[in-house]
C-alpha cells in the first residue's frame, strides 16, 4: 500500500470513498469538495492510501485558527478521514494520520486539532483539547471528542484560546 498525495484524477474515486465510509451520505465527501475550493486546502495534506492501484483511504488535513483575544494562530484541522469499509481493521487510517502528521510538521505546524472517536485518535498521540486550555464554540461537542495533537513540543502551553473552523465546514 501507498500513501501519497491525492491528485486532481483521485477527485471522484475520494468523492466515492468518503460516500461509502460515512454511511452512503455525501455530507463529508462534499464537505472535502469544499475546503479543495477554500484558501485553507493544503494540496500536500489531502493523502490518499492506495492499494493496486484503487483508492482504500482518503485523510484530509486543512488550515484553521486558534483565537485568543486579538491574537491568531495558524493551526491545522484533520477532517474527514475515510477508510473504504471492506478495509477497514487493517490499520491504513492509522497509516495515513501518521504520515499527514509528519508532513503537517514538516510544513512547520505546531497543532492539530479534530472532533473524532475517543478511543480511537489518543493512540496516535491526541489528547482532549479543553484540558489542554482549548475550546470550541462553533459545535457542542462533548470534552472527550474535541482533541488536539501538539506537533511543536511546548505548542500547547504557549497556544490557547478558541478554535475556530472556517466557513467551509458549515
Amino acid at each position: 500500500m501507498e500513501i501519497r498525495t491525492e491528485r486532481a484524477g483521485d477527485h471522484e474515486q475520494v468523492f466515492q470513498l468518503n460516500f461509502s465510509a460515512f454511511g452512503n451520505r455525501e455530507d463529508e465527501a462534499r464537505l472535502v469538495e469544499t475546503i479543495r475550493l477554500s484558501g485553507q486546502f493544503i494540496p500536500e495534506l489531502s493523502l490518499v492510501a492506495e492499494e493496486h492501484q484503487r483508492l482504500v483511504g482518503h485523510v484530509l488535513f486543512s488550515k484553521a485558527e486558534v483565537v485568543d483575544g486579538d491574537r491568531h494562530h495558524e493551526v491545522i484541522v484533520l477532517a474527514p478521514i475515510a477508510v473504504k469499509p471492506s478495509e477497514q481493521k487493517r490499520g491504513i487510517g492509522g497509516r495515513l494520520i501518521q504520515e499527514g502528521l509528519k508532513r503537517c510538521a514538516a510544513m512547520g505546524y505546531e497543532l492539530v486539532f479534530l472532533i473524532g472517536h475517543p478511543t480511537y485518535y489518543p493512540k496516535f498521540g491526541f489528547k482532549p483539547a479543553r484540558a489542554h486550555g482549548f475550546e470550541l464554540k462553533q459545535f457542542q461537542v462533548s470534552d472527550d471528542v474535541f482533541m488536539v495533537y501538539e506537533l511543536k513540543e511546548g505548542a500547547g502551553g504557549r497556544i490557547r484560546g478558541v478554535l475556530m473552523y472556517p466557513p467551509s465546514f458549515f
